[in-house]
């Protein structure tokens, strides 16, 4: 076991201080799962990110919550399944995606442990400047620091930012992102210094288009890949009233290596503060991505190979736009350098915390804890993982993806409106789903399609 000398000699101070460990939990926007150097890519490197897993515990089947940003974070926030969880895709933010105040969700976990809480960067679930099921206070955070919208989020910036449910007016030209950091980073060091567990959530919008980057490191990356500054990356807030811009980048591709290298340094000093104020052996640090790998503002995942060579990538149901990375430290507990292939989920984080923190769980949660398996004891399997995901407000089924062991069904509407039959792959023998083995293998399609019809509730919009 770690540090056996090292952990007797301690042990008082250990088991005392394990009772209630800091959680933080760092997630990334449109992250591919080839986006990180732990992963495989290859053109840049991320050596702070990477440590979590280096000195931890590397998850290579671990899967988001959707396809794309909302339902994910709803998934997240609420640890219920896909096929049961209230939302189902990017719809109008303020009206469909709030979550129910009858739900005990993930920071009121921590806070009926005694912890404080705070949330920095795209909440994704409705409006954070008004008052209201919306706002990310009335669900457990003690702060909130961000964007005021899902939307607003696509520029990093905007003429506002919020905190604590209001506006703060930003001068023209200042990367909103850094000043989001700066308040996380503050939210650790002050609970740090107080000898106060907490929970600190950081869903940054990096590295979501537009491909802002701070200027010094974009002119970094510029020189390194000059060949692209004939292109242009734009974007725009959708649905917007008209009052937030999104600046042009010159450069997309410079623009996304730096975002990516900016947002690592910050999780370096990060990292850096827990050694400093002798934290970091009790803090259970995850590192994630809401769903894969984007084709917007610019940005070429073909190029930087984003997404693994994985098969699809953000809004379709292939490995390619829901398994992302997951990289867990916990010095303590955690032995490092160990890699698992367990089949874990958003929806496991909110037991897991639970778990984590002795409190019990919500009903009609759906996850399983995988704290046993941090603690290399014995684990309980998921027997398939199931994800939906949906267009438009009224939330009609767009596609259907199921994980059992290793295989993976996968179908998708057809423009009639029409459900087509089921594909099926084996992803142990074809990782990258090329082909479907439907026809040779019926009596898996009917079994998957059986889970597919157990998983899933309709929504009052939907039918079947």
């Amino acid at each position: 076991m770690k540090k056996l000398f090292l952990l007797l000699a301690l042990a008082p101070v250990l088991l005392k201080a394990q009772e209630k460990p800091n959680v933080i939990y760092i997630l990334a926007d449109d992250l591919g799962l080839g986006d990180l150097s732990i992963y495989g890519q290859k053109k840049f490197q991320t050596p702070n990110i990477d440590s979590i897993g280096t000195e931890g515990l590397k998850f290579t089947a671990h899967y988001s919550g959707n396809t794309v940003c909302s339902p994910s974070r709803a998934v997240l926030m609420t640890g219920h399944q896909p096929g049961a969880v209230y939302l189902r895709g990017n719809v109008t933010e303020n009206e469909v995606a709030p979550l129910d105040p009858k739900l005990t969700v993930l920071p009121e976990i921590f806070k009926a442990a005694g912890y404080n809480t705070g949330a920095y960067g795209k909440w994704g679930l409705g409006f954070t400047h008004v008052k209201g099921n919306a706002n990310p206070l009335n669900h457990g955070f003690d702060e909130f620091v961000g964007w005021k919208s899902q939307m607003i989020a696509h520029t990093y910036y905007p003429t506002t930012y919020v905190h604590n449910g209001k506006e703060k007016p930003l001068k023209k030209g200042t990367y909103v992102h850094d000043i989001i950091m700066n308040h996380a980073m503050q939210f650790i060091e002050s609970n740090a210094k107080s000898k106060t567990p907490f929970f600190c959530y950081i869903p940054t919008a990096v590295p979501h288009a537009a491909m802002h980057a701070p200027k010094e490191l974009h002119s970094k990356w510029r020189k390194k890949f000059p060949q692209f500054d004939q292109i242009t990356g734009k974007y725009k807030i959708h649905r917007g009233d008209g009052t937030e811009t999104v600046p042009d980048v010159i450069n997309p591709i410079a623009g996304f290596g730096a975002m990516v290298e900016n947002l690592d340094n910050q999780i370096g000093d990060i990292l850096a503060l827990l050694d400093h104020y002798q934290i970091a052996d009790n803090t259970l640090v995850i590192f994630a991505s809401d769903n894969g790998a984007h084709r917007e503002g610019g940005h070429d995942p073909d190029f930087w190979n984003s997404t693994a060579s994985l098969r699809g990538m953000k809004r379709d149901m292939h490995e390619g736009g829901i398994r992302t990375p997951m990289l867990v430290r916990w010095p303590a507990i955690v032995d490092a350098g160990r890699t698992t292939d367990h089949l874990s989920a958003f929806w496991d984080i909110l037991p897991t915390m639970a778990d984590l923190t002795k409190q019990p769980v919500p009903d009609k949660v759906d996850g399983i804890s995988f704290l046993p398996l941090l603690k290399e004891q014995e684990q309980k399997k998921h027997d398939f993982l199931y994800f939906e995901f949906c267009k438009g407000d009224r939330q009609t089924i767009f596609s259907q993806a199921l994980r059992k062991g290793d295989w993976k069904a996968y179908r998708q509407t057809q423009k009639s409106g029409e459900m087509p039959p089921l594909e099926i792959y084996n992803l142990k023998s074809d990782p990258f789903e090329k082909k479907n083995l439907a026809k040779e293998h019926p009596e898996i399609v009917s079994q998957m399609l059986g889970h597919i019809k157990a998983a899933r509730t309709p929504l009052p919009s939907q039918t079947e």
